[in-house]
């Protein structure tokens, strides 16, 4: 029997460098099912990537004096940085001025036009290039884009046109009988009442007032509209219809393709139209998800008010932050974000539910038998209870992931967690501790504490993989059968006599009134240093930076500064913009990660006396400590590090 497949797809973003937490939602989201399908035995592909012809791009290559390809380069480069830092598995990348895709959109153009589906006329009309759509006066809010809101231009060009009027019918037949292919059902009502009935109208399908995209086949000074190029990209991918069809095969129909609320009607009524006209079957699902709101409305660039997800990951690390958006939020509906319900969900549902059931039992079995972990002794009265609780997980994860309610599977994995933490105050082993005659039910309860944190370690693999790991450190097991999807069915695998291995805790508890304050500070700075990098001059005739508030000797004897010498140093394994340097302090070693990268290469910098701030609390950014701060000067934007010909240890006052 063949492996089963799962295919999955994100939508393909604009190449923008300010993607927010908005737009990790859905490939966090889609890297959650990858994730979880793959750990359950499936053959997955996962697909995301960049969207890079239209009028937009072209316009914002011109602004910046380059050609849209060389332009496109060095943002994509940093869309792909992103995922890197957010550890998305996606087993694609595809960018749509791939070769590849470029002749395979011209194919599908192709087949349609040679269908009768794709005819040559003129466009005369309402368009909005930011969002590369066009629209009807009827259509419009307020007499600008109802999806951005900005200003509409009356266009009038000669075009081609896909029929999309043709497939209304079949649109309406498709909802009516297969309900389950658009979610949530709301989505349903909204693309049947708002746009289907009132009547679908032919849909233009190439420009000719710019040339920056795929060239029509038949009529080079024509482009094929990003629609059409850019929402084909999920069977191009897959080699649709000019290259390795064995891959198209295998993995179409897409069981799931994840999308924002606001461009569904072109992955359903669009989509599956042009999908109708070439014959192929229809995914097995859309799901439009909600957007994550501030309380000031929806996120974005021209606002201003975008949550940078790097630096979340940098203060909180990437699983954190993937159980955050995952838990917090219902997928399907909207929500609001704010540092406070992030904090509180992570000292809640991290520190004090699973990072607290993991240090203490794994103290108590260090504590009361030498760090051995005991075979069951004598039952106790709350074993069964918990035993219950932790096997029937298994299965409600599954039917949650597999409706795409992450938070709901999540919820079903701290039900496990909650009953366990409950069962340590119901058995007392600090009291069965005290009583000899009570051994038995001492070995029981440490080995039951044990087993449930495996069974939780292997449950939360698709969400927070770095979780798991570092569990599994700790309770000394290696990846294989103990943390296989399918040994949570039962309870009992853990092997007994394993010495275990207690490390630090997995989610310290966070300060959630001076990390606001933090928090706050830091959103400020970025938003200085924004405006910044848009008004300030190059660095030979920049201007010197104004003194700030004035300090007391009190204040300035706070730091403490001192004389380090560089004796290695390295790229940071997941973040280009910083470097791991190992420091020789007098008699002392440490560690500090600076976002220097841009400006120094490693090899430059070995063998230098820097000044550093030593007692600077210590933090893990990306993963690697940083044991304080080097000192470096900038003017405009070029960066020097400040160089001490002085021994190292010494103090600088």
């Amino acid at each position: 029997m063949s492996q089963k497949t799962f295919y999955v797809t994100t939508p393909i973003y604009y190449p923008s460098s300010k993607l927010h937490i908005g737009h990790t939602y859905t490939t966090v989201a889609a890297d959650a099912i990858a994730r979880y399908k793959r750990v359950t035995g499936y053959d997955v592909w996962f697909l995301t990537g960049t969207d890079e012809h239209g009028q937009k791009i072209q316009n914002a290559a011109e602004a910046q004096g380059m050609a849209p390809k060389a332009f496109l380069d060095n943002v994509v480069d940093e869309i792909k940085d992103l995922w890197k830092t957010m550890e998305i598995s996606y087993d694609q990348f595809i960018r749509t001025t791939d070769e590849e895709h470029e002749k395979n959109i011209q194919g599908i153009f192709m087949k349609l036009y040679e269908k009768g589906d794709i005819y040559k006329g003129e466009y005369e009309g309402l368009y909005c290039t930011p969002c590369e759509s066009f629209w009807t006066e009827t259509q419009l809010k307020d007499g600008k884009c109802p999806d951005c809101g900005r200003p509409v231009q009356k266009t009038k060009e000669e075009a081609y046109f896909f029929r999309l009027s043709k497939y209304q019918d079949r649109l309406l037949k498709l909802f009516e009988e297969n309900p389950d292919i658009l979610e949530p059902k709301s989505r349903i009502n909204e693309m049947v009442n708002n746009f289907i009935k009132p009547g679908l109208e032919d849909l233009c399908i190439s420009r000719s007032t710019f040339d920056w995209g795929i060239p029509v086949p038949l009529d080079p000074k024509h482009v094929i509209y990003v629609w059409l190029d850019a929402i084909c990209n999920y069977i191009s991918a897959l080699g649709f219809p000019e290259y390795n069809l064995e891959k198209f095969d295998r993995y179409w129909p897409a069981d799931v393709q994840l999308v924002g609320k606001e461009i569904v009607r072109f992955h359903t009524i669009i989509w599956f139209s042009i999908l109708m006209a070439l014959d192929i079957p229809l995914p097995k699902k859309i799901f439009g998800h909600g957007w994550i709101l501030l309380e000031g409305g929806k996120m974005s660039k021209s606002k201003g008010n975008i949550v940078d997800p790097v630096t979340l990951i940098d203060r909180y690390g990437v699983d954190a932050l993937k159980y955050f958006l995952l838990r917090e939020y219902t997928f399907g509906q909207d929500g609001i974000f704010t540092n406070e319900v992030l904090l509180n969900r992570l000292n809640a549902d991290l520190a004090n539910d699973l990072g607290n059931l993991v240090s203490r039992s794994l103290s108590m079995v260090e504590k009361y038998r030498g760090g051995v972990v005991p075979s069951a002794g004598t039952k106790t009265a709350f074993d069964d209870d918990l035993v219950a609780v932790a096997t029937k997980a298994h299965e409600a994860v599954d039917q949650k992931m597999n409706r795409l309610d992450y938070s709901g599977a999540l919820d079903e994995i701290w039900k496990v967690i909650r009953r366990t933490n409950k069962y340590i105050d119901e058995t007392m082993p600090w009291a069965l501790a005290k009583d000899a005659a009570k051994a038995g039910e001492l070995d029981s309860v440490l080995y039951h504490l044990i087993e449930s944190i495996r069974l939780v370690s292997v449950l939360i693999q698709p969400f927070m993989i770095h979780t798991s790991r570092a569990i599994w450190e700790q309770i000394q097991i290696q990846e294989g059968a103990l943390t296989a999807w399918d040994s949570c069915k039962a309870f009992g695998a853990y092997p007994t006599g394993t010495t275990i291995k207690k490390g630090e805790a997995l989610f310290p508890r966070i300060d959630i009134a001076k990390e606001l304050e933090a928090l706050e500070a830091l959103s400020a700075q970025k938003k200085e240093n924004a405006e910044k990098e848009t008004s300030e001059p190059e660095a030979s005739t920049a201007a010197y930076e104004p003194y700030k508030e004035e300090i007391t000797i009190d204040d300035f004897g706070k730091l403490d500064l001192r004389v380090a010498k560089i004796e290695a140093c390295k790229p940071h394994p997941n973040a280009d913009k910083l470097l791991i340097l190992s420091l020789k302090v007098g008699n002392d070693h440490r560690q500090v990660v600076s976002g220097i990268a841009k400006h120094y290469k490693p090899e430059e910098l070995v063998g230098q006396n820097v000044v550093i701030v030593a007692n600077l609390k210590p933090v893990k950014l990306r993963g690697e400590l940083s044991e304080g701060m080097i000192l470096a000067a900038s003017i405009g934007k070029k960066l020097t590090i400040v160089n001490a010909d002085i021994e190292d240890g010494s103090v600088v006052s």
